[in-house]
């Protein structure tokens, strides 16, 4: 307040003739108010500093009236100020042009995505929405990827599913510790489990006779995707290649590069081997023909949208009451409407 009453006298001042006496008793009465305040000790604020340096620079006699502190620690004080006016006025700032506008960057993110066009044809784009944007900064934005990306295993199945069909064996124990082994033959696009055999005695020959009894009448997929089992010797390649079917060959030990083969082997040993008993040849082979259109009919699968390889429809509400249906020996069920 005090402050406050002195700017107002000073500025009173100005305007008369006794401009010395009324800024001495503005700094007198200043002073006087840190006084007063001071408890213990009085401390000067960063507002009571300005006002001596502003005082300093518009009074001669400053020094006559300042009691509190010396007059060197005034100048030293805008000293101080000037040196943070100008570390404040010579800053670093950022190199070259600022920067466009976040909105302008997302759209051209957005538009490097969908067709494969260059800076020059953005450029346009963006001038017919109403941006002027340099080719230079376009460019800069894009994060376009590599002309010659190298092919992936993923990108190759993503591509190509509906032509690609997997197969892999894996081994069931019987009761008697006698040891089976179970063929299993998959189709990509819609995951439908086509085959599964079995044999005690698993040869090359027998392998592609299951492969010639899951596709006939020339109804093969263009890709064949397996691993590198010495069970898929000369006699199975020359028959999946006399069938026109091109053999792709995963890597050794990169089982996750026939994913959805050992993803079904894990549901068919979580869903079934892990519940029962297998007693013998001829149980297993029912087993896992009751599991199949379990797996085809029934069974859900997150990556077709909850529905199954071959598509269930929707029952309506008012259809009937709701009945439960056993399958796969009661391991699981099914619950649809009846009539």
């Amino acid at each position: 307040m005090i402050l406050i009453l002195g700017l107002w006298t000073f500025l009173r001042a100005l305007l008369g003739r006794s401009t010395a006496v009324t800024l001495e008793n503005v700094a007198l009465r200043h002073q006087l108010d840190v006084l007063r305040r001071a408890t213990p000790r009085f401390r000067l604020r960063r507002r009571d500093r300005i006002f001596w340096v502003c005082l300093s620079r518009l009074w001669a006699n400053w020094r006559a009236s300042l009691v509190l502190v010396r007059p060197a620690t005034v100048v030293a004080w805008h000293r101080q100020g000037f040196r943070l006016y100008w570390r404040w006025k010579s800053r670093p700032r950022l190199p070259g042009r600022p920067p466009i506008d976040l909105e302008i960057r997302r759209l051209i993110r957005r538009m490097a995505r969908d067709p494969p066009w260059g800076r020059r044809r953005l450029q346009a784009e963006l001038r017919f929405l109403g941006y002027e944007v340099a080719a230079l900064t376009v460019a800069k934005y894009m994060r376009r990827a590599s002309r010659c990306p190298p092919p992936t295993c993923r990108a190759f199945l993503a591509a190509h599913r509906h032509d690609i069909a997997a197969v892999d064996f894996f081994v069931v124990p019987t009761l008697t510790f006698r040891l089976l082994f179970a063929f299993v033959i998959l189709r990509h696009d819609r995951r439908e489990l086509l085959h599964i055999g079995v044999t005690d005695q698993p040869t090359a020959a027998w392998a592609a006779q299951q492969i010639v009894h899951s596709f006939p009448d020339e109804t093969g997929p263009a890709y064949l995707l397996r691993d590198r089992d010495a069970i898929f010797g000369a006699d199975f390649q020359r028959r999946v290649e006399r069938m026109g079917i091109r053999q792709i060959v995963i890597v050794f030990y990169a089982p996750w590069q026939n994913s959805f083969a050992e993803r079904v082997i894990g549901s068919i040993r979580r869903e079934c081997f892990d519940l029962v008993i297998v007693l013998n040849e001829r149980y297993l082979r029912r087993l896992l023909r009751t599991y199949l259109v379990y797996y085809n009919v029934t069974r859900p699968h997150q990556s077709l949208g909850s529905d199954s390889p071959r598509r269930r429809e929707v029952q309506p509400i008012p259809s009937g009451r709701i009945v439960t249906v056993s399958e796969v020996g009661g391991l699981h069920h099914r619950y649809q409407r009846a009539a």
